[in-house]
């Protein structure tokens, strides 16, 4: 544990009485203003649900080709079902993974003057061949979206807001859950933790081949668990300018924050750059972020800081490329236009255009 680079904290102190609980605010306050991330124990899933989960993701990334394909995202409008490998882009650049994205169970929009962002709503695509995995999904999926409200609440109270204060300004939370897959490259050589922007004496990035599993990117929301296959590596986080090595940690998650809750703290509370690394070959890695978002008509109003903490927000990340919206729902149809663009160009070619002629 000594060489873990990022805070461990316990949530079951938020149960043990008024004092454990103010000073797990204080340590949640501090790691996410500091870092962005962190790893969390204590959230009550028990080993016998993370084994089923991990069971389920194998046997579905085992299933026939054509099973998966059968429920490709190229079929959902809404971005969901399976996506093979290299399918998904960051900063344009090929992600070396396979997964299924799944999100809340809704009927399709069909409301020509709903805004551009409701096309996101719509089912979920099942793999025929293994019922069982929407049963464990749905499991999962109820108990961390309890660890993501009582998170969120802890945060509220920690930056001087009514306890409520996220409650209030979510609605019906935007969910969504990947069961991601990253197989292995012949030889990819992970780099070191090493400077991130270079200097005199050291490069931009380590002079060493590598595989993007998934590129240095900021999550477009609020919150995020993620839980890593045991014992496998491949997570970095940039910390002061350069990346550090973020394992896995036997019965935590790990998390971090989305730029939503950078803009409703205006960078008092900062959301961080992280990539996987592709494993070498022939491992492969398992990993599953949860993702917990408002509704996508909602906007999180900025939160009156105390002076204290006002006087050390540093203001949104500056990116004209990755302008951060206050509307939920704008944030992530940017995300999975960009991230996804022969779901884009198959079902949404009218928006691509359109932002292509309002960057033109």
């Amino acid at each position: 544990m000594t060489d873990l680079t990022l805070p461990i904290l316990d949530l079951s102190r938020l149960d043990a009485g008024a004092e454990a609980a103010a000073r797990f605010r204080d340590d949640l306050r501090a790691a996410t203003h500091d870092v962005g991330f962190f790893y969390l124990t204590g959230t009550g899933v028990t080993p016998e649900l993370e084994s089923r989960l991990h069971r389920a993701a194998r046997d579905f990334f085992a299933l026939p080709e054509a099973d998966k394909l059968a429920i490709e995202n190229v079929k959902s409008p809404h971005f969901r079902g399976y996506t093979r490998i290299g399918g998904e882009r960051t900063q344009g650049k090929v992600d070396w993974r396979e997964q299924i994205d799944i999100g809340p169970e809704r009927e399709a929009v069909t409301d020509p003057a709903a805004p551009d962002f409701a096309r996101l709503i719509g089912p979920n695509l099942w793999p025929e061949a293994q019922p069982e995995l929407r049963e464990v999904v749905s499991e999962w999926h109820d108990h961390l979206s309890g660890v993501a409200r009582k998170l969120l609440r802890a945060w509220a109270l920690s930056l001087g807001a009514p306890e409520s204060y996220f409650d209030e300004h979510f609605g019906e939370p935007s969910t969504l859950i990947k069961i991601v897959r990253y197989p292995g490259k012949a030889d990819p050589a992970p780099p070191s933790p090493g400077p991130l922007h270079g200097s005199p004496a050291r490069s931009a990035e380590p002079p060493v081949a590598w595989v993007q599993g998934v590129g240095a990117h900021k999550d477009s929301g609020v919150l995020t668990l993620l839980w890593v296959e045991p014992g496998k590596g491949g997570l970095q986080v940039e910390r002061d300018r350069e990346w550090v090595d973020a394992p896995p940690v036997p019965g935590a998650f790990v998390v971090n924050i989305g730029e939503l809750l950078e803009y409703a703290t205006q960078g008092y509370l900062i959301a961080t750059n992280h990539r996987v690394i592709s494993p070498r070959h022939p491992d492969d890695r398992i990993s599953v972020p949860f993702f917990f978002n408002p509704a996508l008509d909602k906007r999180l109003p900025l939160i009156d800081l105390p002076p204290e903490f006002a006087e050390q927000a540093k203001g949104l990340t500056q990116d004209p490329a990755n302008p951060i919206h206050a509307l939920y729902g704008e944030n992530a149809l940017k995300s999975r236009l960009r991230a996804h663009p022969d779901v884009a160009g198959i079902h949404h070619a009218d928006l691509v255009a359109a932002r292509e002629a309002a960057s033109a």
